[in-house]
């Protein structure tokens, strides 16, 4: 994504829809934790270069990824998650992804 393409009001609100769709299925199996859309306005990008920081507007610019939220999810295992992930409406578009982790709790490994 590169900024220069700004979907309609109309085309948001489809989207929007369509996760709150999404989260709501997830919540009314209990499995809902949290979760949050990422602002892209007044976004910075930090890293080094020649070995000084470099502060740059973002997060677009030479990237091939953007990340636009999260969501936290109550599951059994990576299996149970990953289907989860699989009804993300993001995933109608081409060569859109959502990445499935596991989330740490303070010093836990698990």
């Amino acid at each position: 994504m590169d900024g220069s393409k700004v979907a309609s009001p109309e085309q948001i609100q489809i989207w929007m829809k369509q996760t709150m769709d999404w989260i709501g299925g997830i919540a009314a199996q209990n499995k809902y934790v949290d979760g949050n859309g990422l602002a892209f306005d007044d976004a910075r990008v930090v890293m080094t270069k020649n070995g000084k920081p470099v502060v740059t507007n973002g997060p677009f610019g030479d990237i091939k990824e953007t990340l636009g939220g999260y969501i936290l999810v109550k599951a059994e295992s990576v299996e149970e998650a990953v289907e989860f992930a699989k009804g993300a409406p993001i995933l109608m578009g081409e060569g859109n992804s959502v990445e499935v982790r596991k989330h740490r709790h303070g010093d836990s490994p698990n």
